[in-house]
């Protein structure tokens, strides 16, 4: 869906994002869709954590939108063993971050806009189109 040098930015930031938040084990930049763009992360699993990003998304949205809300702009999960929160960035894609249990979620939620605002910025700028920015 991206170009290799627009990948690459999207990398670069995920891993700006990973040393602004050292306890994240793991990131990436997916479509709404579901497709990877770029992942700063161990796991194996990438694809299946993008399409059921795309999935929860697709949920989020509607109970956003059900509830009055408004637009989807993010998501979090707390399991036994760490977040998973995502981030909307901009209409085209969004941000996944998995976290350790004890990462400071506040921390959490003010990289992971930033990042997001600036991953919404590249792939917009790719489609020629502006997104809506990401609110604080």
């Amino acid at each position: 869906m991206v170009p290799a040098e627009a990948e690459a930015e999207i990398l670069a930031e995920l891993r700006r994002l990973r040393a602004r938040v050292p306890q994240l084990t793991g990131s990436l930049a997916a479509s709404a869709d579901g497709l990877v763009l770029a992942q700063d992360t161990a796991a194996a699993e990438a694809e299946a954590v993008a399409a059921l990003t795309a999935a929860a998304l697709g949920v989020a949205q509607r109970l956003s939108d059900c509830t009055g809300q408004g637009d989807f702009r993010e998501l979090l999960v707390r399991g036994e063993h760490g977040y998973v929160a995502t981030y909307a960035a901009g209409d085209a894609a969004v941000l996944t971050l998995i976290a350790e249990p004890r990462a400071n979620v506040g921390r959490l939620h003010l990289e992971g806009r930033r990042s997001s605002l600036r991953i919404s910025e590249l792939v917009d700028g790719i489609l020629g189109r502006r997104g809506p920015s990401v609110p604080d």
